[in-house]
C-alpha cells in the first residue's frame, strides 16, 4: 500500500466523511496570517480580510455592508453600479461609499509577497551618468567576470614538446573564451553608447521625450548584424537616474507626425498616460477623444492604436474610469 493510499484510508477519508471536521480545519487555516489565506474564492478572501478588521479600524456597520458587497455584489462593484448596490442593500449612498473604500483597501492576493520566483534585484550591465552637461555611459565592472589564465600553467602549456602539445588547443580555447567575453562586453558598451547618444532627451525629461529608434538604426551605425544587436539588448540592463531599464526598452515602433517626422511609441504611451491622469473623473476621455487630442499635437494615431496602447498600460476604458459619485 502506498503512502497516498494510506492517507486516504486514514486521515483523508476521515475528513472527507466528516464535513464538520473539514470545516473546523478550514477555519483554523483561515485564521492564519495574512488575512485571506485559505480562501476558496475571491469573495471569501475579501470577506475574511473584512472580518479581521477591528472596530477601531472600521465601524461594525460599515464592515457589515462591505462584507455584503464582496459576498453578493462584486460584479456590480466592478461595473461601478452604485445605485443598484445601494438599492439592494437598502442603505444610503454615504454608507455604500464608505464600505467601497474599505473593499478597495483589501488585497485580493494576500500571499503574493511569498512568491520567490521573481528576482529580488537586477544588477545593471552599464551605468549612465552626466558629465560636462552630456549623458555618458560606462560598463559596470562588478558584472564583468574576472577570468585569467594562470601564468605558470600558461608557460608550461605553451611548450612545443609532444607531451604538452595535446594541451595547446585547450590553452587556445581558454584564450578565445576570455577574448570573446571581453568582446561581448565591449559590444554591450558600444550599443549602450549609441542608445545614450540618441536618447539624451529621455534622460533629461523621461518617457515623454523618448526618440524613435529601431534595432536596424544601431546595427547600421555600429556595422553589426541586426540579430547581434537583438541578442546584446535582451536581458541586459542599464542603470540610469530614471531607473533600471532593459536595453531593449529603448527600441520600439513609431508613428508619423503631421510635420513629416516620427514619434516613438513609448513617448505616445507616456502622453496617453498623462492625458488620462489629468482628465476629469466624472468625464474621462474616450479613445477617440484621446486620438483627436494627439492629432492636435501633430501625432496621427488611430483610435484602435490608442486602445492598444492604453490596454498595454493596464488603463481601463473610459466607462470604467468614470466616477459615479
Amino acid at each position: 500500500m502506498t503512502d497516498q493510499e494510506s492517507f486516504y484510508q486514514g486521515v483523508g477519508r476521515e475528513w472527507a466523511d466528516d464535513p464538520t471536521l473539514f470545516n473546523r480545519g478550514l477555519a483554523i487555516l483561515q485564521s492564519f496570517d495574512p488575512s485571506g489565506v485559505g480562501a476558496r474564492s475571491l469573495s471569501e478572501c475579501l470577506a475574511l480580510q473584512i472580518c479581521a478588521l477591528s472596530e477601531a479600524e472600521v465601524p461594525a456597520e460599515i464592515r457589515k455592508i462591505a462584507e455584503a458587497i464582496v459576498t453578493h455584489h462584486l460584479d456590480a462593484l466592478a461595473k461601478q453600479a452604485l445605485p443598484a448596490i445601494r438599492k439592494a442593500l437598502g442603505v444610503d449612498l454615504d454608507t455604500v461609499l464608505a464600505a467601497i473604500q474599505v473593499v478597495r483597501s483589501l488585497n485580493p492576493y494576500p500571499c503574493a509577497f511569498f512568491d520567490s520566483e521573481q528576482a529580488d534585484h537586477i544588477v545593471a550591465d552599464t551605468i549612465v551618468y552626466k558629465e560636462g552637461g552630456q549623458w555618458q555611459v560606462r560598463l559596470n565592472e562588478a558584472v564583468i567576470p574576472k577570468i585569467r589564465i594562470n601564468a605558470f600553467y600558461s608557460q608550461w602549456l605553451s611548450g612545443k614538446s609532444e607531451t604538452n602539445g595535446q594541451y595547446s588547443s585547450q590553452l587556445q580555447e581558454a584564450r578565445w573564451l576570455i577574448r570573446n567575453i571581453r568582446q561581448r562586453f565591449d559590444t554591450i558598451l558600444r550599443v549602450s553608447q549609441v542608445i545614450v547618444a540618441r536618447q539624451q532627451r529621455f534622460f533629461d525629461h523621461g518617457q515623454i521625450a523618448m526618440q524613435p529608434m529601431v534595432l536596424r538604426d544601431v546595427a547600421e551605425q555600429l556595422e553589426l548584424h541586426e540579430s547581434t544587436i537583438s541578442r546584446v539588448t535582451t536581458q541586459k540592463y542599464m542603470l540610469t537616474p530614471q531607473g533600471v531599464f532593459e536595453l531593449k526598452y529603448f527600441f520600439g515602433s513609431h508613428v508619423t507626425t503631421t510635420a513629416g517626422g516620427i514619434a516613438s511609441s513609448t513617448a505616445i504611451r507616456a502622453l496617453i498616460k498623462q492625458i488620462v491622469n489629468e482628465e476629469s473623473e466624472k468625464s474621462p476621455f474616450s479613445d477617440q477623444q484621446i486620438s483627436e487630442m494627439l492629432a492636435k499635437e501633430g501625432i496621427m494615431v488611430a483610435r484602435r492604436t490608442v486602445a492598444k496602447y492604453r490596454e498595454s498600460m493596464a488603463i481601463p476604458p473610459a466607462h470604467q474610469r468614470k466616477s459615479r459619485f
